[in-house]
């Protein structure tokens, strides 16, 4: 099967394709999502299988308003209201109990909770008006890669394996959104996976928040996508560079010493001083984790086409979106970090 790019006037066809149990991969502001009906168990059954998705990895719901959540979820927290109004449509997914025999193992993964999002894309909120179901939409590309930021990338990665893409060109975010877990026993909200809405953010609105950033094993059960140790990983190893210039300069050099060709990904300072003794770059430009975030899934994607058997990646302080930057980065390093350069000594 040839995997059909739709336009967006095309948009009433590929929802009439969700209808059919057909996979469309669809854009939001954060990555493009597999999208799947959330009611229909053997096409949600296909996104696991086309991913080589883990089956006790939920999925995320996403809607086109907030009454659709209301269809299968009875009781909201006290701090739900608040938490819509400043940030649906957005980058924030929220996790609550739902009502029972409402979705499936497939969608929930087992748990007695569903994580639900409305996108900030208005072709997206159209595609699941049109197709008159919530749709589930994990990121549109093979489990563990890089998620995809452009349609592009979803292309390179399932063509062939499901009916369409909805373009809506590139991502303005570039990673996934915030999840929010508001179904723990002392009532204190809990981020489950950093994003573009920041803890302080929520604090504004809502008071206390937590960050649980603990590793998931193997063995065990996510309760949000994206926890598991090892995640976002293109082929080639990722290595965090977190001394700026100075290790980055030791690092290629100790690279080269050893006969691994590298790539870097950072800001064009870095780049125009290591770029004669690499053999690929990927310039985020400016010296900023908004410019790095909004284009890591496309660096580590680009570079890892190239014959190169190492990227060292540059690192930002923890706090506000790099919280979330860094989340990504290093899973996708599978945590190697270089903090300074007394290991190349």
């Amino acid at each position: 099967m040839e995997t059909k790019l739709f336009k967006i006037d095309e948009i009433e066809q590929a929802a009439s394709l969700l209808g059919q149990g057909e996979l469309i991969a669809f854009p939001t502001e954060t990555v493009y999502g597999l999208g799947a009906s959330a009611l229909d168990e053997s096409a949600v059954k296909q996104v696991y299988a086309v991913k080589g998705r883990p089956s006790d990895n939920p999925l995320i719901v996403h809607v086109s308003d907030f009454e659709m959540v209301k269809n299968y979820v009875s009781e909201f927290p006290a701090q739900t209201e608040a938490l819509v109004k400043h940030f649906w449509p957005g980058p924030l997914t929220l996790i609550f109990k739902v009502k029972p025999q409402t979705f499936s193992k497939t969608v929930t993964g087992g748990l007695k909770t569903v994580a639900f999002r409305m996108p900030k894309n208005s072709k997206t909120i159209e595609l699941i008006k049109k197709a008159g179901v919530p749709l589930v939409g994990p990121s549109a590309n093979t489990s563990g890669k890089p998620s995809p930021t452009t349609a592009q990338h979803v292309y390179h990665d399932l063509n062939g394996k499901i009916a369409g893409i909805l373009d809506d060109g590139a991502t303005q975010i570039g990673v996934e959104s915030t999840v929010l877990d508001l179904t723990v026993a002392d009532g204190v909200p809990v981020i489950l996976r950093p994003g573009a809405v920041t803890k302080e953010q929520l604090e504004q609105v809502i008071g206390k928040v937590k960050i649980d950033q603990h590793l998931i094993s193997e063995n065990e059960a996510p309760k949000a996508p994206g926890m598991k140790y090892k995640h976002y990983s293109p082929d080639v190893p990722v290595w965090i560079i977190e001394g700026g210039l100075d290790v980055f300069s030791k690092a290629i050099d100790w690279a080269n010493k050893n006969n691994r060709r590298v790539g870097i990904f950072a800001d064009d300072l870095i780049i125009a001083k290591t770029a004669t003794k690499v053999e690929a770059t990927f310039s985020f430009s400016q010296n900023s984790v908004e410019a790095a975030t909004k284009a890591l899934f496309a660096g580590l994607r680009t570079l890892d086409e190239k014959p190169i058997d190492v990227i060292f990646a540059q690192s930002f302080p923890e706090n506000g979106l790099g919280i979330a930057y860094m989340n990504r980065l290093k899973k996708a390093a599978n945590q190697k970090i270089i903090k300074n350069d007394s290991i190349f000594e």
